[in-house]
């Protein structure tokens, strides 16, 4: 087996192990808007939000008139102020709960993941294409002029602002195709993509690409390891969309397919 090969497949590896993870995409029960005021969380019938498993009282959540989180715990611990993060939610346990305050636009959700839960084994195997050295595609990495602040949509019909600064160029079969990294981080950026295939072989609405070796010039793009987004596994995900520049008209026939 040829490095490459090898390193992919330890790649699938580390994608499975993540999805399965305690903090993974398959073990969430529950994703709630919050709003001004406090709710009551927890497994039994008298909570605002009532959960199908973990403790009867998880405790009180309460957000001000500004956004801003607390979390009381009903044992009488002590009542915690939340730092709200979008790309790192402020994340805290209850029995064998974890949950977290993510952000979407200014709005918070509780989102709960039940870390006993058995669901990651009942995963059915992912689907791949054979694996095809020639969608390791080094790419030119293009700053644009200026920043461009672009609307995203969402698996949720939720609209968010974000801000491109590069876009990759590169080539195949001839044809010159651009994309532009609309989420992730400056040494991983995410590319949310849709190609042909997703009329019959990969999930329909998107799937995503992470930049690799990332220089001021250059980035790579290994369409092999192009993924399912969350919300194919769980309907508790808001998922980006594609901008159109990233709705190639071409079957990039590499990475996961849909699910079974």
């Amino acid at each position: 087996m040829t490095d490459y090969a090898q390193s992919y497949q330890d790649w699938k590896v580390r994608r499975l192990a993540a999805l399965k993870a305690p903090d993974g995409w398959l073990n969430i029960i529950a994703r709630v808007w919050l709003s001004e005021g406090t709710v009551t969380v927890g497994s039994a019938a008298d909570n605002d939000i009532v959960l199908s498993a973990g403790p009867e009282h998880v405790g009180s959540l309460t957000q001000d008139a500004d956004g801003g989180v607390t979390y009381a715990p009903a044992d009488g611990g002590p009542v915690q102020v939340l730092t709200l993060d979008k790309k790192k939610p402020p994340r805290f346990t209850a029995g064998n709960l974890l949950l977290e305050v993510t952000t979407l636009n200014g709005d918070n959700a509780l989102r709960v993941r039940n870390t006993a839960s058995d669901a990651p084994n009942h995963l059915a195997p992912i689907e791949y294409f054979p694996l095809d050295p020639s969608w390791r595609i080094v790419a030119r990495w293009v700053p644009l002029e200026a920043p461009l602040g672009i609307t995203v949509d969402t698996s949720k019909s939720i609209p968010t602002e974000v801000e491109v600064t590069h876009k990759a160029v590169f080539e195949k079969d001839g044809q010159t195709y651009e994309l532009v990294a609309t989420h992730g981080t400056p040494e991983a950026p995410q590319f949310v993509i849709r190609d042909l295939t997703s009329r019959d072989s990969t999930y329909p609405a998107c799937r995503f690409v992470y930049g690799e070796e990332v220089t001021q010039d250059s980035i790579v793009l290994d369409f092999n390891k192009a993924i399912n987004p969350p919300c194919a596994f769980t309907e508790h995900a808001v998922c980006p969309l594609p901008p159109p520049e990233n709705v190639l008209p071409i079957r990039i026939e590499a990475g996961e397919k849909r699910l079974a």
